[in-house]
């Protein structure tokens, strides 16, 4: 049995009420351990062999971001400003009960996490930042995800878009009503992060990385497109007590296209 193909455990669900009482979130749960709290990219979450394998570990919790629960989309315009929606993650954290949980967050969940992690630098016990957004620099455009038509997302998501990985990872269900629905879901889930990103994913973290106590990790795929690897140096020079792990022939989901490369870059870090 390969590393991918070992029985992954079924996530609960359990919801949370933030922003006093005006926010439902959604939390997928499972695994047993330390708490690890997942914090997912623009295109919404999915339960992956990642998270799956991080939930061997550690009791993994991971939110849906609002807007992106199935059925909730209106859930996008309670909050409009991300300070306000740092806060409503970081009481999600003490509502769910989680003591310096290992704080993962990758493309915007990374920006959300290391927003979180420099507004409250005792929240996170460790930090693992996978092709984070939310810095700018205009030698380095990042792409704006939310832009990109059904032909330009898998080279931007990946280093080699017809791959079997990508393909599997782009793949919709073959019910046609269910594709549907999966499409309207990405869709509105990249509208619901990108209100955060555009025009350009910079609201000032800079500024803020300083304050980022806990040790942490910045992974970064090589051949990223969307985000130019180089801003991982850019990160760590930030964070003081910071390292960075670029995994090659990969883009901006490492974690997707390397699995074991990214994966054990990460489970040697939390050691």
């Amino acid at each position: 049995m390969t590393t991918t193909e070992r029985a992954q455990p079924s996530p609960r669900e359990e919801t949370v009420d933030v922003w006093n009482g005006r926010l439902q979130l959604r939390v997928k749960v499972a695994g047993q351990g330390a708490p690890l709290l997942y914090l997912h990219g623009s295109t919404g979450l999915a339960w992956d062999p990642f998270l799956s394998r991080l939930a061997e570990q550690y009791t993994v919790y991971a939110p849906e971001f609002p807007g992106t629960s199935a059925g909730e989309p209106d859930a996008a315009h309670v909050i409009d400003d991300l300070s306000d929606m740092v806060l409503a993650f970081e009481e999600a954290s003490r509502s769910l009960g989680l003591s310096q949980p290992v704080v993962v967050g990758h493309d915007f969940g990374g920006m959300l996490a290391a927003e979180l992690a420099a507004h409250f630098p005792a929240l996170p016990g460790k930090l693992v930042l996978i092709s984070p957004l939310g810095l700018w620099r205009d030698d380095l455009p990042v792409a704006t995800l939310s832009a990109a038509s059904q032909t330009e997302l898998p080279g931007l998501l990946f280093h080699d878009p017809s791959g079997d990985v990508a393909q599997a990872a782009l793949a919709f269900p073959e019910d046609p009503e269910a594709a549907v629905e999966a499409a309207a879901g990405m869709v509105w889930s990249l509208g619901s992060t990108g209100k955060y990103l555009w025009p350009i994913p910079d609201r000032g973290l800079r500024a803020r990385l300083h304050r980022v106590a806990a040790r942490t990790l910045i992974v970064w795929g090589r051949e990223d497109r969307l985000a130019p690897a180089a801003y991982a140096d850019e990160f760590a020079g930030l964070i003081r007590d910071s390292a960075v792990a670029l995994v090659d022939d990969s883009g901006h989901l490492p974690q997707v296209e390397q699995f074991k490369q990214a994966l054990t870059r990460i489970e040697e870090f939390l050691k």
